[in-house]
């Protein structure tokens, strides 16, 4: 009797062990769970972050440069002109700077003999058409407009018909 008197209480505090050992493993197991969410969570926070700033940053440097390329514009419309004007010696470095800033981005918006579109020119000067259409026909660029990197740097100044 003796004998079975001591196995029931060990029986039972081993089942009791047992069960606070799985309760305790349980907890610990959600609580593991909970912190590797927490840290996926934390890194795809990161992630997106790194990522956003690594294109603000981009787009900050095509601002700032796109702000030296518009202050060279003027040095371009004068370069153009003396092209125009046949001034010697000048074509070479006209043509080395525009070729510079097209490697770098700068587009020239080349509108002649083009529909007309407002986002890309300015119509300064208005022919009237001689046939009824509904087009508007860019017919002179008076001003050259650019575009640096997908953006419209300055509009063109144009005469159109129609």
């Amino acid at each position: 009797m003796d004998g079975e008197m001591a196995d029931t209480p060990s029986d039972e505090l081993v089942d009791s062990q047992a069960l606070s050992i799985e309760s305790l493993v349980e907890q610990l197991t959600k609580e593991r769970d909970e912190f590797k969410d927490i840290a996926l969570r934390v890194q795809a926070e990161f992630e997106n972050f790194r990522k956003r700033s690594a294109a603000q940053r981009i787009d900050e440097v095509d601002r700032n440069s796109g702000r030296l390329v518009e202050g060279l514009l003027t040095v371009l419309d004068a370069s153009e002109a003396a092209v125009a004007h046949e001034m010697q010696g000048v074509e070479p470095i006209f043509t080395s700077l525009l070729t510079i800033l097209q490697k770098q981005g700068l587009e020239v918006l080349d509108l002649l003999n083009t529909v007309y579109d407002p986002s890309l020119a300015e119509a300064v000067v208005h022919e009237p058409v001689d046939v009824d259409g509904d087009e508007i026909i860019v017919t002179e660029v008076l001003r050259t407009g650019y575009r640096w990197k997908g953006r419209i740097l300055r509009a063109a100044m144009v005469k159109v018909k129609g």
